[in-house]
């Protein structure tokens, strides 16, 4: 029962006199005492009554709340038969340390107040205790293995009025309630996904709480059960390496005054789902074993012919059906930690897994076309492609890099923020064997220039290696700054002395292609203004931008600063 219903109750006849914006707090039971220190004998969630007689002066008011407040009750309810009134002192210790008070009236015995909290407490603790017998009974026989856990969700929002889903470390939708309601939106799936991620790294216990556009979300990772991690470095690196791969419950609640059986009832829960977790993960078996045969042989300098054979047993596993031999891509993907250490393979081929998945697919068994092995620090994968004539091979089909990350950027930054780095290469599209391990490297010459790149979470594609971009994020940085400071700097100090904008104007010249026409009506300027600029720009740092070479010197530079 919660405070409020107290003061609804006539027969108590009680007055709150502090503690109004605290009174949805819920009450788990009730004490009478007069000691000076009764916390010894509480144990969280009390309503205390008191007839004050621990109080010889104004000072002991102070002290015995400390010690209520300590202990957790729920608010203290002191009797007015000592002193005809609640001490105001009582009244400001209270006040102080939020807790709420209320004032008992000499009529009203403290044996009715008891009788009336302990007959509410105990009728819904029994309720409670009789409800999660059934459920839990209700779950083990309807649950995963009997349609997976859509079906638990069902039985969240019939039994418990929980609206709950079920959603993948990217945010992806894996299931939801199959009930009429409001959907959740994809923008709310992924913040709730980086919430939860945010919090797993930051050693949250345990539902956490968040509230997005006014409706409060409960948290719950749901995890392999097998993995548990059994020493202190073995739960921090849980912690901050496979939270990243947990998938979470949310449930639509404030999960922060449930009562002790409601919270074990929902753990029961993410163990159900936990199953059908690793059932999910049991069923990658098979592809991730290809994968991890294909690039063993592809490392290995194996004959192309037999690369082929196994990658002619793999394409009927990912693409059942398929009438022609695919082409294929290879995406390399790497999480790294700040501090010097290394990556983790297992944790990237999960998150390369779940990245790779159709994004218009939802279910524990989505669209899934992909095999991903891991080797060291890094996680490989072989995308198979619908094989396309040879005059489209350079058409651009296949999986893009800056749309693989597009939907999955936010939660997984929020996962990895302060201490860790995702970084992803996508090859052009292969038809043969013998294009497989040119392939390979293509994909990991592009990761290495997205991790040479500012951010958490960074890819790269193949048509970069044929860039400026492969060069410059490899140029050393006191090169850089040197280069930099000698092309820009006289501008950016004329700009700032003279408010000129010589660097917009050199940026939008360039990008014109030096078209005085283009850049002047982009600029919303006079021609001639804008060939005072460009003489400026050229007079303060002896460069020409008639000529190629200087035209290129100040793209780079701007490129770089």
């Amino acid at each position: 029962m919660r405070l409020r219903a107290l003061l609804d109750t006539d027969a108590l006849g009680l007055k709150l006199l502090g503690g109004e914006e605290e009174l949805d707090r819920t009450v788990r039971g009730v004490m009478t005492t007069d000691l000076r220190d009764p916390s010894r004998y509480l144990s969280g969630g009390e309503l205390v009554l008191s007839g004050l007689a621990w109080r010889r002066n104004p000072s002991d008011s102070e002290p015995f709340v400390h010690a209520l407040v300590q202990a957790g009750v729920a608010a203290l309810a002191a009797g007015t038969a000592e002193f005809g009134c609640v001490p105001d002192d009582l009244v400001v210790a209270c006040a102080r340390h939020r807790l709420p008070l209320f004032a008992v009236e000499e009529s009203v015995a403290f044996a009715t107040v008891t009788e009336h909290v302990v007959r509410q407490v105990s009728g819904e603790r029994a309720g409670d205790l009789a409800a999660v017998v059934e459920r839990h009974r209700r779950m083990m026989t309807s649950g995963p293995a009997g349609g997976g856990p859509d079906v638990v969700l069902d039985l969240l929002g019939s039994d418990l009025d929980l609206r709950a889903w079920l959603l993948s470390p990217t945010g992806r939708l894996i299931a939801g309630p199959r009930a009429a309601g409001p959907a959740l939106s994809a923008r709310t799936c992924a913040r709730l996904a980086g919430e939860h991620l945010a919090a797993v790294r930051t050693g949250h216990h345990a539902p956490h709480r968040v509230t997005l556009d006014s409706t409060t979300y409960s948290l719950f990772p749901i995890r392999s059960t097998g993995r548990s991690p059994r020493t202190s470095r073995e739960v921090r690196e849980d912690v901050r390496e496979t939270g990243l791969s947990d998938w979470v419950l949310a449930v639509e609640a404030d999960a922060g005054d449930w009562p002790e059986q409601r919270l074990d009832l929902l753990q029961g829960v993410t163990q159900l789902i936990a199953v059908e977790r690793d059932r999910r993960d049991a069923a990658r078996t098979v592809r991730r074993r290809l994968a991890q045969e294909v690039l063993e042989l592809v490392q290995s300098g194996a004959p192309p012919a037999e690369i082929a054979a196994r990658l002619r047993v793999a394409a009927p596993v990912l693409l059942p059906g398929l009438g022609t031999a695919p082409h294929w891509q290879v995406v390399v993907a790497r999480v790294e930690w700040d501090g010097g250490r290394g990556g983790s393979g297992p944790v990237a081929q999960s998150l390369l897994e779940e990245i790779l998945v159709d994004p218009g697919s939802t279910g524990p068994e989505p669209s899934d076309r992909t095999a991903v092995a891991h080797t060291g620090a890094e996680a490989v994968a072989l995308v198979p492609l619908p094989a396309v004539p040879a005059e489209h091979e350079d058409s651009g089909a296949g999986i893009a890099a800056d749309a693989l990350l597009e939907a999955v950027r936010d939660p997984l930054s929020a996962g990895l923020d302060g201490d860790g780095r995702l970084t992803l290469g996508v090859s052009a599209a292969v038809h043969s064997a013998e294009g497989l391990r040119g392939a390979l490297e293509e994909a990991r010459h592009a990761r290495r220039v997205a991790a040479a790149r500012p951010g958490r979470v960074c890819a790269a594609g193949h048509q970069e290696l044929a860039s400026h971009v492969l060069l410059l994020p490899f140029v050393p940085d006191d090169v850089r700054r040197a280069f930099t400071a000698r092309l820009l700097d006289p501008l950016r100090d004329y700009d700032l002395r003279h408010r000129a904008e010589l660097i917009p104007t050199l940026e939008a010249f360039l990008d014109c292609d030096g078209s005085w026409t283009r850049c002047a009506t982009r600029l919303h300027l006079h021609v001639n203004t804008l060939r005072y600029r460009v003489g400026r720009i050229e007079q303060l740092t002896g460069r020409d931008l008639s000529r190629l070479e200087d035209k290129l010197d100040f793209f780079l530079a701007l490129r770089m600063s």
